[in-house]
């Protein structure tokens, strides 16, 4: 694991806001690393990668080691559910930009973060699209509206989600 004060420093450096994506999981053995290979592959290379894990009992752990030299923060400890790994997510962020991608997640291809304008505006605090679900890689609809904003497209405003925990 990487100082994490340095590396968000010369990441905010560049053109493009920092973009911190939170990978929270717990025993994902089986899809971690898929998630994990989605965000990394990404062509935005402004982003500050963290994983929050709840202690997993099989081979999670691994797979972070593994990609330990592509990730800014990880952590490995029993929590108190989802929400409590979140928040331990989005106390450690540095970025201007908050997104959730779980374990089991994926962005839909490696051009995703590139395409998002990050608006420097300071009237907008949310952009969110819509996610595509699969179940055993067949495509069974796309979902999310007004209404419903699916976490893994949705971008927070990070200084939102650190001034009111989920």
């Amino acid at each position: 694991m990487t100082d994490r004060s340095s590396v968000a420093t010369e990441k905010r450096l560049q053109t493009k806001p920092l973009v911190s994506i939170i990978t929270v999981v717990y025993n994902a053995e089986e899809y971690l690393e898929e998630t994990i290979q989605s965000v990394i592959g990404q062509t935005f290379k402004n982003i500050e990668y963290i994983i929050i894990d709840g202690g997993s009992t099989d081979g999670t752990f691994d797979i972070i080691k593994k990609y330990e030299h592509a990730i800014d923060y990880y952590i490995s400890e029993k929590d108190e559910g989802i929400y409590d790994a979140m928040n331990k997510g989005i106390e450690a962020a540095n970025g201007e930009w908050i997104n959730f991608m779980n374990g089991g997640d994926t962005f839909h291809n490696s051009n995703v973060l590139q395409s998002l304008s990050f608006p420097n505006k300071p009237d907008c605090d949310l952009l969110s699209g819509k996610v595509a679900l699969y179940y055993k890689k067949s495509f069974l609809f796309l979902y999310g509206n007004e209404e419903i904003r699916p976490h893994q497209a949705l971008f927070f405003k990070s200084k939102y989600l650190k001034k009111t925990p989920l």
